[in-house]
């Protein structure tokens, strides 16, 4: 019998994130507390830039689009947030959405998965993402819970169950 397998990769979905960062938008534009105070949250090439007055408005800002995140069903773990930072007037932050593994996390999931899971099971790093491999379903399964059960720093998803 052929080896089952699984692939653990990290994506965002993208037209998930748009939506996120549309109804922040509306919600910044209608809110009583962000009037005249420059608000804004928009593209900026692949980074998400908030803009605002004071640095506890552009932390505001964060909070909403993080609060459309959650609602979206993106995880926190994939938004890259970095630190206000003063520009001429205003204050801005500029954030990342992470999408793939990155080696070094990739390594630190390998070794979990050959120190804790079951004997039988192989992972692989294959670019930005890690193939699982095992002749039993249900150690692979086992390895899926493992998983789940560490609070890694990065959102996994578990796509291809062979």
């Amino acid at each position: 019998m052929a080896d089952s397998s699984f692939d653990i990769v990290s994506k965002v979905d993208k037209q998930e994130a748009a939506n996120a960062l549309n109804q922040a938008q509306k919600e910044i534009e209608q809110r009583y507390d962000f009037k005249g105070v420059g608000a804004e949250i928009d593209w900026s090439g692949d980074k998400i830039l908030m803009k605002a007055s004071s640095e506890e408005r552009v932390l505001a800002v964060l909070d909403v689009f993080q609060s459309k995140l959650i609602k979206r069903g993106i995880s926190l773990k994939s938004l890259d947030e970095g630190k206000p930072y003063p520009s001429g007037k205003e204050y801005r932050i500029e954030a990342t959405l992470k999408d793939g593994i990155e080696q070094d996390q990739a390594k630190k999931i390998s070794k979990i998965i050959r120190e804790e899971g079951p004997k039988s099971v192989k992972a692989n790093i294959q670019g930005d993402e890690l193939r699982v491999q095992s002749k039993s379903r249900d150690d692979l399964q086992e390895t899926m819970q493992l998983l789940k059960s560490k609070d890694l720093e990065i959102d996994i998803q578990f796509t291809n169950f062979r």
